[in-house]
């Protein structure tokens, strides 16, 4: 029993050993330098739609870099491609259009093959359509289409969510077709898509090092974390990182884990404190268990090889691996409620992940309802006898 737990668990760490994000790493990242990220940013126009002189003047200007179909044209305003690569990728673009596959405020990110050093690069786009007017509500949709170009389709599949919400941060600033704001707004922002959406987990490892399991433990255990002496882009990078290492956002539909989400307990935690006047930061009222310093080596390892896809994959592999325990300890206490020897197995279990007060506070917080289910969790919790973990 003990053997199969252990090698799953070594399975879920070893995530560099079977996902191949070896192509993804950011040479000299430690300098600042960013390599293989690119942007660009279309004007997408109905053709039917009636537009304004200025409107057309503009476009004219622009022929070259305009593509039409029957229904539709996209018009280049900016990009950070080198020349010859950008009309291959408004091709593309114009095809997905013209098959219906880019959906109004959705991300979409597949493999595109452009003449760029990669011989295949991830792709996101989204198409961000204008809101019609009450007047003519049927009236065919003008808007832009952003496309975000780094990594591999892999890569960028695990940071979808970040990628739809840092391109809807853009809609306050494209209120006009000519984009006046082209190189105050717009171009700077679209310049640091990689930067904002993607290496907010790398920065968080960097910073913390091997106190990362202080942070991961908080997020399993709804602790809240407060930064003193930090600047708001630390604040921001910890507090999405607690958001992503957490189990709350999943989907409510599946009850074995909706009841991470929102299983919270009565008992009044105390925040973890970073102090970041300090190089390394300091930190108080630390919380950790052998579950979640089980992990540390693996975040080291992937923020040595400068590698935030695979941190995210870590990361992922983090949460996956704490709700499959959970689901155990469920499936452990309801045998329990009908035999001593599945009680006993119970305790062996949470003597073995290593991670027996998450899953304890988890799981009273999920059965509180239940008395029979709460005799039980109590009867572990007296057995059990871990020592409560060491508050610095």
């Amino acid at each position: 029993m003990f053997t199969s737990q252990t090698s799953s668990f070594q399975d879920s760490i070893d995530v560099e050993e079977r996902d191949d994000f070896d192509n993804e790493e950011i040479s000299g990242y430690g300098q600042k330098v960013q390599l293989n990220c690119y942007y660009t940013i279309y004007l997408y126009q109905g053709t039917r739609s009636e537009a304004s002189g200025e409107n057309v003047s503009w476009n004219q200007r622009r022929t070259d870099s305009t593509t039409s179909q029957e229904d539709f044209s996209l018009t280049l305003i900016d990009s950070s491609l080198p020349p010859e690569a950008e009309p291959e990728l408004r091709t593309y673009i114009s095809r997905r259009l013209g098959k219906g596959a880019l959906l109004g405020g959705m991300g979409n990110i597949a493999t595109v093959e452009l003449s760029i050093p990669e011989q295949g690069v991830g792709c996101y786009c989204c198409l961000l359509e204008q809101e019609r007017s009450p007047e003519q509500p049927d009236a065919d949709g003008n808007g832009y289409v952003i496309c975000f170009m780094g990594g591999s389709e892999k890569g960028l599949n695990l940071f979808r969510l970040e990628l739809d919400k840092y391109v809807q941060g853009l809609n306050s600033s494209l209120q006009t077709p000519e984009l006046q704001n082209l190189e105050t707004e717009v171009r700077p922002y679209l310049s640091q898509w990689y930067e904002e959406s993607v290496m907010h987990i790398y920065r968080v490892v960097q910073l913390v090092q091997s106190n990362i399991s202080f942070l991961l433990h908080a997020a399993l255990s709804h602790t809240n974390v407060e930064l003193n002496n930090s600047d708001e882009r630390t604040k921001a990078d910890v507090s999405r990182f607690i958001k992503a290492a957490s189990l709350q956002g999943l989907s409510q539909q599946d009850t074995t884990t909706a009841s991470l989400c929102k299983a919270v307990t009565e008992d009044t935690h105390t925040n973890l404190i970073i102090d970041c006047s300090t190089i390394p930061p300091t930190f108080s009222n630390t919380v950790s268990n052998r579950f979640c310093d089980d992990w540390i080596q693996a975040f080291l390892n992937g923020a040595e090889r400068c590698n935030p896809f695979l941190l995210r994959q870590i990361l992922e592999n983090f949460k996956l691996k704490a709700i499959q325990d959970m689901n155990s300890l469920k499936r452990f206490v309801r045998q329990a409620e009908m035999s001593h020897y599945a009680l006993y197995r119970c305790c062996l279990f949470l003597q073995g992940c290593g991670n027996g007060d998450v899953l304890l506070q988890n799981a009273r917080a999920e059965h509180s309802d239940l008395p029979e289910a709460c005799s039980i969790i109590g009867v572990l919790e007296e057995f059990l006898r871990e020592p409560s973990p060491a508050r610095a």
